[in-house]
């Protein structure tokens, strides 16, 4: 059951304020203790005082509204605080909350806060789409914070378009699904994981390579260190941001992320080969810019096949050693995820549908079917890559550890 948390509710000014008190009343009434902190401009829709009569609380409207001299009020809300929700958040807070903004008491907390952050965009359409509220939003996903998709429907502005808050109800539904509290379960254990796309070089200009984003990855390697695992990334040319306490390893081909996972896994208890690694490389590479020709309108590329990562790896793999792989396809996902899993003597493989343009490769969400060499499955709805990561780590540690 989601109860007995602290939570603590950051309101900004948006004219869906009016929502968050019903939020508000729907997270006491679920035996949650409820902290509001309000911007100056959130105060301008709703009163604290109203805020305070459902929470129970002295709601927090600056640094310097505490009682108690000894403490500051946002970082001791960000030490104490279960997880975190803005809801609503205005473009101007995911703004600052992307560039680490402290300038008023919300974005101060937020930016001292450790424990899960959910966001609840609520703007005008056009505010939303704009490119740098995309971009944002995209930094704070990549960071592990959290986003929950708008609805569509009728506006402030008074026409209809995508922005608008959800109704608490759904809000509490998403944060309660998406809230895995793992803290200890990787405890004690290393865990290496691999993310991006590897690149062959043809050339000094020119290389091979794939879509992938690395975000997967990046996500795994989150959860895992939140779980209490000492993570090691091995990176192939991303530049997502690296999540905290996570050891960074940047590789660029397959023969360098070869060479990083081996001597990595050696020490390691959990490989989670999340990475999307090129199968073939050219089989000479150009000292020089290959120059295109007007008598040639074609040009033949000799390739050779790259090892197998998981095959090379596995063939040291220890009893007490624990190996995931993926399996990104286009057709026929299971069929040939079982495949892998079986040829590659893996413990579990996260098998994902990489032909559908709203999952997978540089979408932040995806929909995955975790299988165990047992044959059994557990297929995911559509979700965000950081609640796959957290479900993923879960079972790794619920199943192996």
């Amino acid at each position: 059951m989601f109860q007995n948390k602290k939570i603590t509710l950051f309101v900004t000014g948006s004219i869906a304020v009016y929502k968050s008190l019903i939020l508000t009343r729907l997270l006491v009434k679920n035996n949650n203790d409820v902290q509001v902190v309000m911007t100056e401009a959130a105060q301008k829709f709703v009163t604290p005082l109203a805020f305070q009569t459902l929470s129970k609380h002295r709601v927090v409207t600056d640094d310097f509204s505490s009682d108690d001299p000894k403490s500051i009020p946002h970082v001791k809300l960000a030490d104490e605080t279960d997880l975190a929700i803005v809801a609503p958040a205005t473009a101007n807070t995911i703004a600052k909350m992307a560039d680490g903004i402290a300038d008023n008491v919300v974005n101060a907390t937020l930016l001292a806060t450790t424990s899960p952050i959910f966001v609840i965009p609520a703007m005008n359409n056009h505010m939303f789409n704009n490119f740098a509220t995309q971009n944002n939003l995209t930094r704070l996903a990549s960071a592990g914070i959290h986003v929950m998709t708008p609805e569509t429907g009728f506006l402030a502005e008074g026409y209809s378009g995508q922005g608008r808050m959800p109704e608490p109800e759904a809000i509490l539904n998403w944060v309660m699904s998406s809230y895995q509290p793992v803290p200890t379960a990787l405890t004690g254990k290393k865990v290496v994981v691999t993310a991006g796309g590897t690149r062959e070089p043809l050339d000094p200009v020119r290389y091979l390579t794939n879509h992938s984003s690395g975000k997967m990855g990046y996500a795994i390697a989150h959860a895992a260190q939140l779980a209490g695992a000492e993570v090691t990334l091995i990176s192939a040319n991303s530049s997502l941001q690296i999540p905290n306490h996570v050891r960074l390893i940047k590789v660029e081909t397959a023969a360098d992320m070869l060479t990083a996972v081996q001597k990595a896994f050696q020490s390691a208890d959990v490989l989670i080969m999340s990475a999307a690694i090129a199968d073939f490389r050219p089989a000479h590479v150009a000292d020089r810019k290959i120059k295109k020709s007007t008598d040639n309108q074609r040009m033949t590329l000799d390739l050779i096949r790259n090892p197998d990562i998981l095959e090379t790896v596995g063939q040291t793999k220890q009893k007490d050693q624990v190996m995931i792989g993926f399996a990104a396809e286009t057709n026929d996902l299971i069929m040939n995820a079982q495949k892998k899993i079986k040829a590659k003597n893996l413990d579990m493989i996260v098998a994902n549908d990489v032909s559908k343009k709203t999952i997978g490769f540089n979408s932040d969400n995806n929909q995955v079917t975790f299988l165990f060499a047992n044959g059994d499955q557990i297929k995911t709805d559509v979700e965000s890559k950081q609640q796959i990561a957290n479900r993923l780590v879960r079972l790794i540690a619920d199943k192996f550890l």
